[in-house]
């Protein structure tokens, strides 16, 4: 008709696609006991920032640190918290700062002279990740002017189950200044399994004085990784 005009019908929209929702990011477990563990922390601030590189536990008696790649727990025992037959006394041996990998001090045990070597660390073994082989290791020091090392010191593992791991180390060719990690032993940890590993390093029975030792402490670490900071 005359005059009139017919509008044109616009096809319907098709509904724009629903987007799938967003997914939150995986987040990696926490490590095992990390909260139990912590709880001992010199300082309770970005634990979770801290772990990778190491927590102070204890007042530096202790370091504890996840291994990042697969957050397994590792530990080191400082030689203030280790039984050191004689250490309180200065005529046998002296207490000295040294810095560490992070660059904190911590106290190290120096052998001034001894015919009676006795060390003892203990560690609550429930604290490292369940099924994962760990080594147990002393980390010393020879100095310069050590002697009395012809005899070689016994390193024995005690384990909550009464099993026990012994083996001697001769210590008199070993090079002087050097940091020396002494295999004590290595397990395999348990779920459930709980209770004090004892770790013993001596050398009593030949009576000889002793001289130019010093003690940094133990490390406690998964036997398949790269050695911890």
């Amino acid at each position: 008709m005359a005059g009139c005009t017919v509008s044109q019908m616009r096809p319907p929209t098709e509904p724009k696609p629903m987007r799938p929702p967003t997914e939150p990011k995986p987040t990696k477990a926490s490590p095992h006991k990390f909260a139990i563990i912590t709880n001992e922390a010199d300082s309770s601030i970005n634990l979770e920032e801290r772990m990778y590189t190491g927590i102070f536990l204890k007042r530096k008696r202790r370091k504890y640190w996840v291994e990042k790649d697969t957050n397994y727990n590792c530990f080191m025992v400082f030689a203030r918290d280790l039984s050191i037959t004689w250490s309180e006394d200065p005529k046998y041996w002296c207490w000295l700062t040294q810095k560490e990998t992070s660059g904190e001090e911590i106290e190290v045990a120096s052998l001034l002279t001894v015919c009676w070597l006795e060390i003892i660390g203990k560690f609550e073994v429930s604290y490292l990740t369940p099924g994962v082989t760990y080594v147990v290791a002393f980390i010393v020091m020879m100095n310069d002017g050590a002697y009395g090392w012809s005899t070689p010191v016994k390193l024995r593992l005690k384990l909550p189950d009464g099993s026990v791991q012994q083996r001697e180390e001769s210590m008199e060719e070993k090079p002087r200044g050097k940091s020396l990690m002494l295999q004590v032993g290595e397990f395999t940890t348990k779920a459930e399994q709980e209770g004090e590993m004892e770790i013993s390093l001596f050398e009593y029975e030949d009576g000889s004085w002793k001289r130019g030792l010093t003690v940094i402490g133990v490390i406690i670490h998964p036997k398949y990784l790269r050695l911890p900071p």
